[in-house]
C-alpha cells in the first residue's frame, strides 16, 4: 500500500501545487483572446516570471533589451527532471544537429536518451495580436495540467518558447488599441511602424540579423539549440481559411534534405486533425504560402535541418470581432475556389470571427505539434541525426564543394562582416592565416572558406550560390502571367553586400583555423594631423560623420589614385578614437594630396502615416548605424518649404500616398477615414509644388525606387521610367539582383565598383533620358549592362531596360534631382550599393 499512497500523496501535492497558479483569466481579469481585451506586455512578463517562481517546470531567461529597451523573453518548458540536466540534453541536441565529430555510440547514446527539441514563436508581427495573448496559456497549461498527454510531452521534449519576438511592437499595439476602443476608431491599424525602425519586416531579417530580436532568436534556433521542429505563429486576411497549416504550396526551394519536407507534412496533417477532432472549421493544408519564400524564420529553418512552419489564422480587426458573409470567403494558392477539397476538408461557412476563436486554434496547434514529437521522440532524433549527416554527405559531393572569399575585397570591412553573418547562422566558417594558391587563383593571408560538407549546406547553398527562381507551372498564373512571389527570388548576402564569393571543386589543403567570432579591425593611425581614409569603405562614411561632430576639417579627393577618398585634418587624439571605435585606418596624407571641401548637409526623410513606411525605417536604421544625422519630415514642414533642409529623402513609397489621394477604407477598417485626422497623411499638389520649390531654390531631392513618381510627373524632367505601365508577361522582376555598369567618376558614384549588382523590385524604376534642350543637365550615373542583365532572382523583358539608366541626376534650377530606381539600401542589407545613398547626403 505504500507506494499507492506515495503516489496519491504526489498526486494531491501536484494538484495543490497547479491550482496555487493563477490562470491567465484571474491573473489578467479577462480571458486571452476575450473581445477587445489585450494584455500588455509589461503584465506578460510579470506572469511568466510569476510561472517561473511557482513551477519548477518552467524556466524564463532574458536574452537582453528589445530595440527599445523592453525584456526579450525565451521560455524552458519541460520537466523538473528534464531541466536538472538541461545542459547534458543541449550536448545531446549538438551531437544529433552536427555529427561530424561524433562516434556512432556517442549518437545512438544521444537518440536513446535526448529530448526532442521544439520551438515556438509567438507575436513577431504585432497587429498579428492573438499570438502574444496565446502564449500565455500555452505555458499555464504546461505548468499545471498533470493528463497523461501533457506528462508525455513534459517528459519527452523541452519546450523552447519566445513569447512575444516583438516586445515594443506589442506595447505599441496594446496601447494604440485601448486609446481607440469604444472610439469610431477602434481597430484601425497603428499609424505608424510596429516597431522601432522595420515593422513588419522583422520576418525578413532572420538571415541578415540587423536587429536585436533577431539576434535573440538565431541564439537560440541557429546556434544553441538548433530544434527538431520550429512553428511560427501568425495571422492572415480575414477573408479565406480561418487557419492554413502546414505543408506549404509549391514552390519549393531545393536543396534542403527530402525528410525536412516529410516532417512538415507529418507534422502539418497531426495538427489539422487535432484541429478537426476539436470542431475546428476553414482549416486547409498545403496552400496559401509557398515553400519557396523570404528568408525569415520559418523559411530558413528547412535549411538548418529543422522541420520550420508557419500557422496563420484568420485576422479579426485587432482585438475587435469581425462579421464575415458566406459570399466573402475567397481562395487563394492551392484553393482555387473557397469550397470543399481533400486539404480543405471543412469549409468554415462565415459569421462572427473573434481573437478568442484564434487563441483557441493557435493553442490546438501548439500543443499538436508537442504532442507528436513527445510520441516520436525517438524517431525524430534519429531524424534529426540523418538530415545532418545526409546533407554533410550531399555537401561533400557537389561540384563546388566549397565557396572561398578572398581577403582582396574592393571593401574588406564589409567582406568581414558578411563572415559575421555566416557566424550568427551557426555556419562552420575557416580562415588562413597565409597566402595560398587554389584552384589557378591566389588567396591572401585573411581569405575564409567555406565548406559545403556540413550540416547547414542548404543555408550556405542560398546565402552565398548564385540563384535562379523557378519559372513554370507553379510560379505561373493560368494566362501565363507570372505569379508574385512571397517576397524576393533571391537572398544572396555576398551579391547584396557587394562581397566577392569564389565557388570551388574542393576546400584548399591548407592549415586553416575555424572562425569563432566575427573578426573587427581596431583601426591604425599614421603620424601626423592630415589623414586619408579609404573612400571605398562604407565604414569610412561613419568615421567622417564622427569626425564631423568633432569638428575636423573633411575634403573629398576629386581626381588621381585617391579618387574619392576622404583626406582629413584633426588631431591624432581625434583620429586614434575614431579609428578604434570604426576600425578604420587613418593613413598618412602627402602635403600634395588635396580635395574639394565638403560640410554636413541637413538631411530631411519624409515620414507618412497609415501604418508607416518600411523602407523608411530601414533607412532611418542606416543612417543611425553609419551615423548620419536626419530629421523626421511630416506634411506641414513640406508645405513650409523646407528652408532648414540641404537633403530630402523619398524613401519607396507610392505617389498617391505622398500626395494623399483619397484611400478607401481597407478589409479591416484600416483605410484613412479609419484613423483620427491627426494620424492622416499626404501634402497634395501643394506639397509637391512646394518640394519642387525647394529645389530650384538648391535643394537636393533624393528618391529610391517608386518615390521618383513625384518628382517625374510634378516636376519639369525630360526623363521617363519605361517599365511604368508595362505588362508583367512583358516585364518582371520581384527582387532580384542585377547587372549593373557604375560611372564611379562622380561624386555620387565614389567609391563605388564599376561594375555592381542592382535589386530591382516592383515597383521600381528604370530610366530613358527624353530628348530636348537639357540633355547636358541629366547624367546617367548607372545603367543595366547591354546583355545577361539578370544576375540572381528572376527576370522577363531585359531589352527593354537593357542599357538604360538606374540611377540619373538631373541637375534643376539650382539644385538637383537623384532619382535611384532600386533600393539601394534595402532592408539595410545591401551594403554593395550603400555608398549611392551615403554619397548623395555629404553634397558636391
Amino acid at each position: 500500500m505504500r507506494p499507492l499512497l506515495t503516489l496519491l500523496i504526489l498526486v494531491i501535492v501536484g494538484s495543490a501545487s497547479a491550482q496555487e497558479i493563477p490562470s491567465p483569466e484571474a491573473f489578467f481579469g479577462h480571458e486571452m483572446g476575450a473581445d477587445r481585451q489585450l494584455a500588455h506586455w509589461d503584465q506578460l512578463v510579470e506572469y511568466y516570471h510569476l510561472l517561473d517562481r511557482s513551477s519548477e517546470r518552467l524556466t524564463v531567461v532574458e536574452a537582453g533589451l528589445s530595440t527599445m529597451g523592453n525584456p526579450f523573453l525565451v521560455l524552458y518548458i519541460t520537466s523538473p527532471e528534464n531541466h536538472a540536466r538541461l545542459d547534458e540534453l543541449k550536448a545531446m541536441n549538438a551531437t544529433l544537429t552536427d555529427p561530424r565529430d561524433a562516434t556512432s555510440e556517442a549518437i545512438e547514446a544521444a537518440i536513446a536518451a535526448g529530448k526532442a527539441v521544439v520551438t515556438q514563436s509567438y507575436g513577431l508581427h504585432s497587429s498579428e495580436v492573438a499570438a502574444s495573448q496565446t502564449a500565455a496559456e500555452v505555458a499555464w497549461e504546461m505548468v499545471t495540467r498533470s493528463d497523461d498527454d501533457m506528462l508525455r510531452i513534459l517528459d519527452n521534449t523541452v519546450a523552447i518558447m519566445i513569447p512575444c519576438f516583438n516586445p515594443d511592437g506589442e506595447i505599441m499595439i496594446t496601447e494604440w488599441y485601448r486609446e481607440t476602443v469604444g472610439t469610431e476608431y477602434e481597430g484601425s491599424g497603428l499609424p505608424w511602424l510596429y516597431h522601432k525602425y522595420i515593422g513588419h519586416d522583422n520576418n525578413r531579417d532572420a538571415f541578415m540579423q540587423n536587429t536585436v530580436e533577431s539576434q535573440y532568436g538565431a541564439e537560440v534556433i541557429f546556434r544553441d539549440w538548433v530544434p527538431q521542429a520550429y512553428i511560427d505563429h501568425h495571422q492572415m486576411g480575414a477573408y479565406g481559411a480561418r487557419l492554413y497549416v502546414p505543408p506549404y504550396a509549391e514552390p519549393t526551394r531545393p536543396s534542403a534534405d527530402p525528410l525536412v519536407w516529410r516532417e512538415m507534412s507529418w507534422y502539418g496533417a497531426h495538427i489539422a486533425y487535432k484541429e478537426e477532432e476539436a470542431g475546428v472549421q476553414g482549416v486547409v493544408n498545403a496552400a496559401i504560402y509557398s515553400g519557396w519564400g523570404h528568408f525569415g524564420f520559418h523559411w530558413i529553418t528547412p535549411f538548418h535541418n529543422i522541420a520550420g512552419m508557419l500557422t496563420e489564422s484568420a485576422s479579426a480587426r485587432l482585438a475587435t470581432p469581425i462579421f464575415v458573409h458566406p459570399d466573402q470567403l475567397r481562395g487563394s494558392r492551392g484553393l482555387p475556389a473557397y469550397e470543399e477539397q481533400t486539404t480543405f476538408p471543412n469549409p468554415w461557412e462565415g459569421g462572427w470571427w473573434t481573437v478568442r476563436d484564434i487563441v483557441e486554434q493557435q493553442k490546438i496547434a501548439s500543443f499538436a505539434a508537442l504532442d507528436i514529437a513527445a510520441r516520436n521522440r525517438e524517431t525524430v532524433l534519429r531524424t534529426s541525426y540523418l538530415k545532418a549527416a545526409r546533407q554533410t554527405e550531399r555537401g561533400a559531393a557537389l561540384e563546388q564543394a566549397a565557396y572561398l572569399i578572398p581577403a582582396d575585397q574592393h571593401d574588406p570591412m564589409t567582406m568581414e562582416k558578411m563572415v559575421g553573418k555566416l557566424l550568427g547562422q551557426g555556419i562552420e566558417v575557416r580562415r588562413a592565416d597565409t597566402p595560398f594558391t587554389h584552384e589557378s587563383r591566389v588567396y591572401g593571408a585573411g581569405s575564409y572558406a567555406v565548406t559545403m560538407a556540413q550540416p547547414k549546406m542548404g543555408v550556405i547553398r542560398w546565402l552565398l550560390g548564385r540563384t535562379y527562381y523557378p519559372d513554370n507551372t507553379f510560379t505561373r498564373n493560368r494566362d501565363g502571367s507570372p505569379m508574385r512571389p512571397y517576397d524576393m527570388t533571391t537572398d544572396n548576402i555576398a551579391e547584396f553586400m557587394g562581397v566577392t564569393v569564389i565557388p570551388a571543386a574542393s576546400m584548399p589543403a591548407v592549415p586553416m583555423e575555424a572562425v569563432r567570432e566575427p573578426a573587427y579591425s581596431r583601426g591604425s593611425v599614421a603620424a601626423g594631423q592630415r589623414y586619408v581614409l579609404n573612400g571605398r569603405l562604407n565604414d569610412s562614411f561613419r568615421a567622417v560623420n564622427m569626425l564631423f561632430s568633432q569638428g575636423a576639417r573633411v575634403s573629398r579627393v576629386t581626381e588621381g589614385d585617391h579618387l574619392g577618398d576622404f583626406l582629413v585634418e584633426t588631431s591624432s587624439e581625434t583620429a586614434g578614437d575614431v579609428a578604434l571605435e570604426t576600425g578604420v585606418n587613418f593613413g598618412a596624407a602627402s602635403s600634395e594630396l588635396a580635395g574639394e571641401p565638403i560640410l554636413r548637409q541637413r538631411v530631411g526623410m519624409y515620414q507618412p502615416y497609415y501604418g508607416g513606411n518600411m523602407d523608411e525605417g530601414w533607412t532611418r536604421l542606416t543612417l543611425e548605424t553609419f551615423g548620419f544625422p536626419y530629421a523626421t519630415v511630416r506634411d506641414a514642414e513640406v508645405l513650409g518649404g523646407l528652408d532648414d533642409y540641404d537633403v530630402i529623402l523619398l524613401p519607396t513609397t507610392s505617389l498617391s500616398r505622398m500626395i494623399g489621394d483619397t484611400t478607401p477604407e481597407d478589409n479591416y477598417g484600416r483605410g484613412a477615414a479609419g484613423y483620427p485626422p491627426e494620424y492622416r497623411s499626404g501634402f497634395g499638389k501643394a506639397g509637391a509644388d512646394s518640394l519642387e520649390a525647394w529645389v530650384l531654390r538648391g535643394g537636393r531631392l533624393v528618391t529610391f525606387g517608386e518615390a521618383g513618381d513625384l518628382p517625374l510627373t510634378h516636376f519639369d524632367l525630360p526623363i521617363t521610367n519605361v517599365i511604368d505601365g508595362v505588362s508583367t508577361n512583358d516585364f518582371w522582376s520581384p527582387g532580384s539582383t542585377l547587372n549593373v555598369r557604375v560611372q564611379n567618376q562622380h561624386a555620387l558614384t565614389y567609391g563605388m565598383p564599376s561594375n555592381a549588382l542592382a535589386i530591382l523590385f516592383r515597383g521600381g524604376q528604370v530610366y530613358r533620358v527624353d530628348p530636348s534642350g537639357r540633355n547636358n543637365h541629366i547624367e546617367r550615373l548607372i545603367t543595366f549592362r547591354e546583355r545577361d542583365v539578370l544576375h540572381s532572382g528572376w527576370l522577363v523583358g531585359e531589352d527593354i531596360i537593357a542599357e538604360k539608366a538606374a540611377m540619373v541626376r538631373a541637375r534643376y534650377g539650382r539644385g538637383d534631382v537623384v532619382l535611384i530606381g532600386f533600393r539601394a539600401q534595402h532592408r539595410m542589407q545591401t551594403h554593395g550599393t550603400f555608398k549611392l545613398v551615403f554619397n548623395a547626403l555629404l553634397g558636391d
